[in-house]
C-alpha cells in the first residue's frame, strides 16, 4: 500500500513519530549529508572488477586474462572498466568485505543491516536509521529515503521502527518520458484533470458549512495539501530528467541503471538523505562473461558520470557513494554442466567501493590471497562499514535505537564484536 500513498502523508506522520521515538537527529557538522548506495543485487564478481586475479588462468579469470591500470599507482582492476581506471583517485576499493555467508536473504541483511548477532530481533536497514535520525531537521517534501526504483529486498525495510521510516520505492521506468513515479506522477492524467478534480473535491468539502469538523479530518486535510504540493508543485520536476541537458544524460547511459543513478543525484541535490539504486542481475550462475560485458560496462559509464557529475557540482565532498552488493562470486569458475563457466555465491571475501563525503579517493584497503579465496589483511565486515557511514553523516555507530519491547538497544549490535567487526575504517578517511 505504501506505493500508492502520496508519501507527503506519511512524512507528516514522520514528524509526530520523531517526538514518540525520541529521534536524536543528525549531527550538522557532519561531513557528509546524503549517502548514494549503488546496490548490484545479485552478488558482483569482485574478481572481474576490483580485486582481478589473472595470473591464475582460465580456472580463475576466465575469458578476463587482461587487468588494466588505474590512475593509482599499483592499482588494477578488471578489463571492463577504463572509465572508472581513469578516475580511481575519487574513490576507495575495499578489497576484504566478509561475512562468510552465501545465502542472499542472509547476504541481504548483514549488508543493510550489519547485524550479524543471529538473534531474534530484525533490525532496521541503516538508510531507516539515517531516514530516523535525520527527522529533527528534515523539512524536505520529499521523503528521506527512497529507493529507485524498488527497494533491494525486504531488509530495506524499518525493522522495529515504525514502517514510515522505510524506503519510498518509486517504481516506475526513469527512461520513460514521463517517469511515473508512484503516487507523484500518472502518465493518463494531465494537471489540468489533477486540478479540476481538487477543486471539485474542495467544493464538495464546503457544503459541509459549520458543521464541526473533528481533528483527524483536519489532519487529513492538511496531508491532501500536502499531496497537491508534491504532485502539482516544483518538488514534481526532480523526477523530470529530461531537465537535465541531454548530453549529460548520455554520459550516464541510456539504460535503467545510468537513469537511476542520474536521478540520484537530482533527489540528493534536492536534499534527500539516501538514495538506494537497485540494479539486477548480477546472479550469475550461468553464462557469467556474457552478462559481465554488459552489466559492467553500463557499471562503468553511469558510475563514472555520477561521480564527475557530483564533483562538478560541489557534491562529492558531501555525499558518500557506495557500490556492492550482498556477496562476491567464487573466484574459481564453475564450467562443469549445468554452469558452463559461471560463478557461485561468495561471502568469504568480496569488494566494495566507496567515494565522497569523508572518504578518500585512490586507496585500497584490505587484501585477499593469490586466487581471491581469503582475506589476508584487514578484513571488513557490514558493520565496520555502516558504522563508518553513520561517523560520516553524523550518527553515533555506539548509540542506542528505542525497541517497543526492550527499549533502548544498540544502533549496531555487531560493532566492535569479535569475527562480528574489526573497526571502523578510519584507513580512508
Amino acid at each position: 500500500m505504501q506505493k500508492r500513498l502520496f508519501y507527503s502523508v506519511v512524512l507528516t506522520t514522520m514528524l509526530v513519530s520523531a517526538q514518540v521515538f525520541g529521534a536524536q537527529g543528525l549531527n550538522p557538522n557532519a561531513k557528509a549529508k546524503a549517502v548514494i548506495l549503488l546496490y548490484l543485487d545479485g552478488g558482483p564478481a569482485q574478481t572481474d572488477m576490483f580485486d582481478p586475479k589473472p595470473e591464475q588462468g582460465r580456472n580463475y579469470a576466465g575469458k578476463y586474462l587482461q587487468d588494466i591500470p588505474t590512475k593509482t599507482p599499483g592499482l588494477r582492476f578488471g578489463p571492463k572498466l577504463p572509465l572508472l581506471a581513469d578516475i580511481s583517485d575519487k574513490f576507495s576499493i575495499i578489497r576484504s568485505m566478509t561475512h562468510r555467508s552465501g545465502a542472499h536473504e542472509i547476504g541481504h541483511y548483514y549488508m543493510m543491516t550489519g547485524d550479524m548477532q543471529a538473534a531474534s530481533i530484525v533490525y532496521p536497514s541503516y538508510g531507516t536509521v539515517i531516514a530516523y535520525m535525520s527527522e529533527p531537521t528534515y523539512k524536505n517534501i520529499l521523503p528521506p529515503y527512497i529507493s529507485v526504483t524498488e527497494a533491494s529486498n525486504r531488509f530495506n525495510e524499518a525493522g522495529f521502527l515504525p514502517p514510515i521510516y522505510k524506503s519510498f520505492d518509486t517504481g516506475g521506468d526513469p527512461t520513460k518520458t514521463p517517469f511515473t513515479v508512484e503516487g507523484i506522477v500518472n502518465k493518463g492524467m494531465t494537471d489540468q484533470q489533477l486540478a479540476r478534480r481538487r477543486v471539485l473535491l474542495e467544493g464538495l468539502d464546503s457544503l459541509s458549512g459549520n458543521v464541526d469538523v473533528s481533528t483527524p479530518v483536519q489532519r487529513l486535510n492538511q496531508y491532501r495539501t500536502q499531496d497537491y504540493k508534491l504532485i502539482l508543485g516544483a518538488a514534481r520536476t526532480i523526477f523530470d530528467l529530461t531537465q537535465d541537458p541531454k548530453e549529460l544524460r548520455s554520459e550516464y547511459g541510456s539504460g535503467k541503471f545510468g537513469q537511476s543513478c542520474l536521478l540520484a543525484r537530482r533527489l540528493v541535490q534536492n536534499g534527500v538523505k539516501m538514495v538506494n539504486v537497485r540494479f539486477t542481475g548480477w546472479d550469475t550462475h550461468k553464462e557469467h562473461f556474457a552478462r559481465m560485458d554488459e552489466r559492467l560496462g553500463e557499471v562503468d559509464k553511469a558510475v563514472s558520470a555520477l561521480l564527475k557529475d557530483l564533483e562538478s557540482k560541489g557534491m562529492l565532498d558531501s555525499t558518500i557513494v557506495i557500490m556492492g552488493g550482498e556477496f562476491g562470486r567464487t573466484p574459481k569458475v564453475w564450467y562443469d554442466p549445468p554452469w558452463n563457466g559461471g560463478r557461485a555465491h561468495f561471502g568469504d571475501a568480496f569488494a566494495y567501493m566507496v567515494a565522497g563525503g569523508g572518504f578518500k579517493g585512490g586507496r585500497v584497503l584490505g587484501k585477499t590471497d593469490e586466487k581471491g579465496e581469503k582475506v589476508i589483511e584487514r578484513p571488513v565486515y557490514p558493520s565496520d562499514l555502516i558504522a563508518s557511514i553513520y561517523l560520516l553523516m553524523g550518527i553515533d555507530p555506539n548509540g542506542v535505537l528505542p525497541h517497543p519491547a526492550y527499549g533502548n538497544i544498540p544502533i549496531l549490535p555487531s560493532f566492535k564484536k569479535p569475527n562480528q567487526s574489526a573497526g571502523v575504517l578510519t584507513e580512508l578517511f
